[in-house]
């Protein structure tokens, strides 16, 4: 870890504060402001030894649903000012049903989010005009910045640039959409592993295999994560999913219940509102999907 002024220090996490944080995979995540008490310098790093004896009260969050299918929560990073979810058409496909995951896990936590639609480079025209038109209409519609991106050409590196300078902003997305690139592109040199995606399966492979801090140029921190293959929800009340999709939200407040879930009953706003196709189908699905995150084996590894 690094501390103020910039030297890295190695710490351990003390066994009591694991222990008060036992629901979550990792006590301590990256973003996190922390207290820590000083031992010896280690003679074969010459790094300075610390214990983390405290961690500073969030202001708020990243979390996903642990991928071991448990109870458990895994935080992706904390005390963000934005997090960034790269996203690809093809090679590999990201799913709209795991960008509204995403979207909704930091309207939970309280996290401005954005979307990077990366390499602009090799889609054909028709690609461009379907899919990435209709993702840029859609949550540009409902207020989510969306930036259209090459990390190769460096086309639109300008705009993400000038969204991330000054933020804490974490990257989040698939294996194999680019994410290591553009931390190269931002920083200017070779400092994110990067590989090729599989050409068999058309899925990245990890490059990155922790998570880390990158100091921006321009000022501002970017958090390198490894690729997230699904977003499980975790401690979702069914009343307040709704909350997290801010259509949903807009629209169902004129439902006859104040408690409608927005499946079947009856006055719902919501459905109304689906099937004149002011709410877009898809985004509809994913609510609905993370509903059904309730129980312990819901988790969806695809999502």
């Amino acid at each position: 870890m690094a501390i103020e002024g910039g030297e890295e220090v190695e710490c351990v996490v003390r066994g009591r504060w694991r222990l008060r944080r036992s629901r979550s995979t990792n006590p301590v995540a990256v973003g996190d402001r922390v207290e820590v008490r000083w031992g010896s310098v280690d003679t074969a790093t010459g790094l300075r030894r610390g214990v983390i004896v405290d961690v500073e009260t969030r202001r708020n969050c990243i979390v996903r649903r642990a991928a071991n299918l448990s109870r458990q929560s895994h935080v992706l990073a904390a005390n963000l000012d934005l997090a960034l979810l790269v996203v690809t058409v093809d090679w590999p496909q990201t799913s709209t049903t795991f960008i509204d995951r995403f979207l909704a896990g930091a309207e939970a936590y309280g996290v401005p989010a954005a979307l990077a639609i990366n390499k602009m480079d090799l889609y054909s025209d028709r690609a461009r005009e379907g899919k990435v038109e209709e993702w840029k209409a859609l949550y540009g519609s409902l207020g989510y910045e969306v930036l259209l991106l090459s990390a190769e050409t460096g086309v639109g590196l300008g705009e993400l640039e000038a969204l991330l300078g000054g933020k804490q902003t974490l990257l989040a997305g698939h294996s194999g959409v680019g994410k290591s690139a553009i931390v190269n592109r931002l920083l200017g040199y070779e400092a994110a592993r990067t590989a090729p995606i599989s050409v068999a399966h058309e899925a990245g492979m990890h490059t990155t295999t922790f998570s880390r801090m990158y100091r921006l140029p321009g000022g501002g921190g970017i958090v390198d994560i490894p690729g997230v293959k699904g977003f499980g929800t975790v401690e979702f009340k069914a009343a307040e999913v709704g909350h997290y999709f801010r259509e949903i939200f807009r629209i169902g407040r004129g439902c006859r219940y104040s408690d409608c879930t927005h499946r079947n009953e009856p006055g719902c706003r919501v459905v109304e509102a689906v099937a004149r196709g002011e709410i877009a189908e898809s985004r509809y699905r994913s609510y609905l999907s993370i509903l059904g995150d309730e129980g312990e084996d819901k988790y969806r590894e695809a999502y």
